[in-house]
């Protein structure tokens, strides 16, 4: 019996505690409401109607509109993201954050890159070590003969804009100063390095002096044969450069790609055509080929294979996912009768790429210091179009910010030449044919699209704005004319004219509401970052806190903030 009752009292203790401790959690732990809604669900969900499900199915009328499925939990109503990212504008994500899942919302996509130093013009460019230009969707391809991209914003077909030609320069400049030193090997130079090509039977190949290069060139000619070949396997560097000249219309330079996954061959050749660009499929066996035109001028090319390759696969059809660090140079064949010189392999060439987009400014613009855009321009519904032939504000002045860092790095003189005559159009008014348009008859404003009536773009404006101030700090001072009257004028119409471009929660790509009467064309959010980047920059050259004070208010607005209602 006293054993029985001592097993009694220690299961009248164990049930004591154990209430004590459950009427603890329940009423003295002072649970928070997210643990209330917690045990809530869990009460719920044991019960044989609603295990398994913690909520109701609700339909939710959209402004009366239309409706759309919600769900319900107690009082909260959850409506699907998928909804709110296309209503609002807005983006997230699931990920993982410290070993568990997160849903990360965001208000905008774009990044804000804060200057930590003041700007300097013989420096890099913006943020634009960031740019890719030549793999845009919009890049055709870089052509052969330019060394420069082939458009397709505007045309299908391709053609040469200004604008993109100086941002793939102003890119590669900038990368050169921000990546590691390149690695760099010389394959052949007909002089002092030599390779081993397999040459077959009844081909040549000798090194002969060229008088238009002064120098000795590899000089080939493989006749009937199948082409004179060299093997590389150079590991992943695929920047090829080469002076190259054929002499005969069936000469080529074809360099074979492996993916080294697949075990795959990819063929590029450097052909005598006038075609930019053209795929040939044998048997299901894709060849990309770039035309080099009629070929009997020696032909600098600086070659990005991977791109090379990649816009090859677009233009087929094929998509553009072709791993970079898996692809390597497997080998290369010349046929024909031809020259060649200076073959370098590399990691990069960035110098070379800034360099043939310098080169291409100078041979394209016109005599009124210009860089005609040969497409027509349809700004809005029909209302201000422009046709082939005009300039643009924002081409003129990226155009001066590459050249005259072209003729910083290489003191040449033509590149000074091309970027002061660059300044030309940005004295004659857009109903003239030039850059220059005003703003209710008072403030002088440079046109990225220089309609009738104006549009006032803001960010095309700023950039010819940096323009004009990398010739007034990089061009000898008594020959920069009027750069530093044109920026100091721009500089005082920007700071009456940034409250326009506000909307108290972003900002407007232009003023085509005020001035073509339409509806108010918002800037995204990557344009509006843009905004936000160039007036920081701006900052950095002039302390007027105009500047810095919208710049902030705007980069509130990334992150949702709003202008306070009345």
């Amino acid at each position: 019996m006293a054993r029985l009752n001592l097993k009694l009292l220690l299961f009248l203790l164990i049930a004591v505690v154990s209430c004590t401790l459950v009427t603890y959690i329940f009423t003295c732990g002072h649970p928070t409401s997210s643990h209330t809604s917690f045990i809530h669900r869990l009460k719920e969900s044991s019960s044989p109607e609603s295990r398994g499900k913690l909520y109701e199915e609700l339909d939710c009328s959209i402004n009366g509109m239309y409706h759309i499925s919600c769900r319900k939990e107690g009082k909260e109503v959850f409506v699907p993201f998928s909804f709110l990212e296309k209503y609002y504008e807005v983006y997230g994500k699931l990920a993982k954050s410290k070993g568990h899942e997160q849903f990360e919302w965001s208000h905008s996509y774009s990044k804000v890159f804060k200057p930590t130093t003041r700007y300097n013009s013989s420096g890099m460019f913006m943020y634009f070590s960031n740019y890719n230009v030549e793999v845009r969707d919009r890049v055709k391809c870089i052509s052969a003969t330019e060394g420069v991209p082939v458009s397709t914003q505007w045309e299908a077909s391709g053609y040469y804009y200004p604008v993109q030609v100086a941002q793939y320069g102003l890119s590669h400049y900038s990368k050169n100063l921000s990546d590691r030193p390149p690695k760099r090997k010389i394959l052949e130079d007909g002089n002092l390095v030599t390779a081993k090509w397999q040459v077959p039977k009844g081909a040549s190949v000798k090194r002969n002096y060229d008088n238009e290069k002064f120098t000795h060139v590899l000089e080939f000619n493989s006749y009937d044969s199948p082409g004179i070949s060299l093997k590389l396997r150079q590991g992943t560097d695929l920047v090829l450069s080469f002076d190259l000249r054929l002499l005969s219309m069936n000469g080529s330079l074809t360099i074979f790609l492996e993916d080294r996954d697949r075990s795959t061959i990819f063929p590029v050749s450097f052909v005598c055509s006038p075609v930019l660009i053209h795929v040939l499929n044998s048997s299901g066996s894709y060849s990309t080929n770039y035309g080099l035109g009629s070929c009997q001028n020696w032909n600098q090319l600086t070659r990005d294979l991977h791109v090379d390759l990649v816009k090859g696969h677009v233009l087929s059809g094929r998509g553009k996912k072709l791993s970079k660090t898996k692809l390597r140079i497997h080998h290369l064949i010349v046929k024909g009768y031809g020259q060649l010189d200076n073959l370098t392999l590399a990691s990069s060439n960035h110098m070379g790429m800034f360099y043939s987009s310098a080169d291409w400014l100078v041979r394209h613009q016109d005599t009124s210091g210009g860089w005609p855009i040969g497409v027509k321009r349809k700004i809005a519904s029909g209302k201000a179009d422009l046709d082939p032939g005009w300039y643009s504000a924002m081409g003129q002045g990226q155009a001066m910010s590459l050249l005259i860092r072209a003729y910083y790095r290489s003191g040449k003189p033509h590149y000074l030449e091309a970027a002061l005559k660059g300044m030309k159009p940005f004295s004659i008014s857009s109903t003239e044919g030039g850059v220059r348009a005003y703003f209710m008859n008072q403030y002088p404003w440079y046109e990225e699209y220089p309609t009738v009536p104006p549009s006032f773009v803001l960010n095309g404006f700023i950039y010819s704005l940096i323009g004009l101030y990398d010739v007034v700090s990089l061009a000898p001072q008594n020959q920069v004319g009027d750069a530093q009257l044109l920026f100091d004028q721009g500089m005082h119409s920007l700071k009456k004219l940034l409250p326009l471009f506000d909307t108290g929660s972003g900002t407007v790509y232009d003023l085509r509401h005020f001035s073509l009467g339409l509806a108010p064309n918002i800037a995204r959010w990557d344009y509006h970052s843009t905004h936000i980047n160039q007036l920081l920059l701006l900052s950095t050259i002039d302390s007027d806190p105009i500047l810095t004070n919208v710049a902030g208010r705007w980069i509130s607005y990334m992150s949702g903030k709003r202008a306070a209602h009345n």
